[in-house]
């Protein structure tokens, strides 16, 4: 009977530290895992066009990218899963000063955040969307394009192909 006690006393005093430990371990927190590791980064004619690393920092909660571009740009995003809405975010930031937010939803196997719609120079607004997308030999695509106010892709600004560093 001792034994039995100890341990449901033990059980439930380390519950709620297990809880805690392991409040980014759902599913849905789990979705840009397929991100996570060490990439060479190439355009669509096979050139390397830099560096990515991707890690899980603070319990599994903060998706954190260090790109580092072959021509010497840096930059960093941190992306997390806000459980309240229900939506990932990201927060990028470079060596250049620019900045860029993002929200969005989960599909399977594919990331894609969006912008709020932001005002260019000339006046035009627009918004910034990028996905992610994993292939079926685990390497995975970045496009990031511009999209007009009813939503039809005005440009494509990037188109990283990650394969895993060697």
């Amino acid at each position: 009977m001792r034994i039995l006690l100890s341990a449901i006393l033990i059980l439930t005093f380390n519950l709620p530290a297990f809880a805690q430990d392991c409040a980014c371990c759902t599913d849905s927190h789990k979705a840009f895992d397929f991100w996570v590791g060490d990439w060479e980064v190439y355009d669509t004619k096979g050139n390397k066009i830099g560096e990515n690393s991707i890690k899980k920092l603070e319990k599994d909660c903060i998706i954190s990218e260090h790109w580092r571009g072959a021509k010497g740009t840096t930059g960093r995003s941190y992306n997390y899963y806000n459980s309240q809405d229900g939506t990932w975010n990201q927060v990028w930031i470079d060596s250049q000063g620019q900045n860029l937010v993002l929200k969005g939803k989960a599909e399977e196997n594919r990331m894609l955040l969006k912008s709020e719609l932001t005002k260019g120079k000339d006046g035009t607004e627009y918004y910034n969307r990028i996905t992610w997308t994993k292939n079926s030999d685990e390497s995975v695509i970045q496009l990031w394009e511009t999209l007009s106010k009813e939503g039809k892709v005005i440009k494509e600004l990037f188109k990283g192909i990650y394969k895993k560093a060697k």
